[in-house]
Formats: C-alpha cells, structure tokens, sequence
C-alpha cells in the first residue's frame, strides 16, 4: 500500500485542527487597542498550538519520506497520532478562556505528552513494518529529543498543579527543541 493517501488524509485532519482553533477566535468589541485585550490569552493560547500543530505536521511529512510502504499497523498507529492531536483545539480553546489555570494547563500538558507516545509509537510501527533495514530505524537511533521531550511534558504537567505559567516554560522548552524538523531523517536520506 503507497503512503500517499495516508499523508493526504493526515495533511487534511491537521488543516481542520488549526481551522478550528482559528474560528475559536472572536472577533474583539470594539475598535480601540485596548478592546484586544481580553482575547489576548485566547490568541495566545492559539499561537501556541498553532505552532505545535506545525512542529507535527512538519515532523510527520519528514518522517513520511523515509517510509517505502505502509500497512494496517501503521494506518493505525497514524489515527492514534492524529487523535490526539485532533484535541488539541478543545485544550487550546480552555486554556485561553481559563487565562492559563492550573486544571486547563495540566490537560493541555496530557493531551501533548499522549501526542508524543502516539508519534514515538508510530515510529516503532513504522520500523517494525519496514524491518531492520529500515531508514528510519538508522536515523532515529539516539531518542534523546524523545526523552527529554517527555520528562518536560511531565515536569510541566506536575508544575501545573502550582505553577501553571512554569508549566507553559516547560511545553515551550519541548516546541523549540522540535521547531527544527528532525535532521536525523533529512540526514539520513541524504546518505543513502
């Protein structure tokens, strides 16, 4: 099975998830600068996801161009990615309306930390399904980003519970280790 209508079907999902997060914004009442401040966190809140939803989309489309082939396994594991992902705009949507409160912010940490268990996962399909030779498993040899990435999103949820705008630090420290699309891959297919 070609991998393309996987891609297109994830390019489409991810277009609706930021659309979503988009028409959640209001329109301000009010002409004057002053009038935008009480969005301000809700745009806050959207930039912020707006920028994950772009480190995923931009890190799946690499991940997909060292893939030959996909099975039922890996279309799954995909849904499973995309899933999560596809909450992304009811988080967004309660951390803004919330002004980044503890409850919200911890949720946002869980929806994030599930997001990257489902892409670490439909890596490990990914290179079940292609096997040992596969160009995956020799770009992503060292999960160190994976890893860090993870005891981030835990000491952001755990920080939450007291100190929710640490917790936003923590979230934002794993967006600008990603923000660069993984080189391994790029690297990696450059050599073969």
């Amino acid at each position: 099975m070609t991998k393309g209508r996987l891609e297109a079907f994830s390019d489409g999902v991810l277009a609706i998830i930021i659309t979503i997060m988009v028409l959640e914004l209001k329109v301000p009442e009010g002409s004057s600068w002053a009038s935008l401040q009480p969005i301000l966190p809700r745009f806050l809140a959207y930039i912020f996801s707006f920028i994950y939803v772009g480190i995923y989309w931009n890190n799946h489309h690499h991940l997909f161009q060292a893939v030959k082939k996909v099975n039922g396994s890996i279309l799954w594991a995909n849904l499973h990615l995309l899933f999560w992902l596809s909450l992304m705009p009811i988080a967004t949507e309660w951390i803004g309306t919330s002004h980044f409160a503890q409850n919200p912010v911890a949720t946002y940490g869980i929806g994030l930390i599930m997001s990257a268990i489902a892409y670490t996962i439909l890596e490990n399909v990914i290179i079940r399904c292609e096997g040992e030779n596969s160009k995956l498993k020799e770009a992503i040899h060292s999960k160190f980003k994976e890893y860090i990435s993870i005891i981030f999103y835990v000491l952001g949820i755990a920080t939450s519970f007291f100190y929710p705008y640490i917790a936003i630090g923590f979230y934002y420290l794993v967006a600008l280790i990603w923000l660069i699309p993984d080189k391994r891959i790029e690297k990696s297919l450059k050599e073969n």
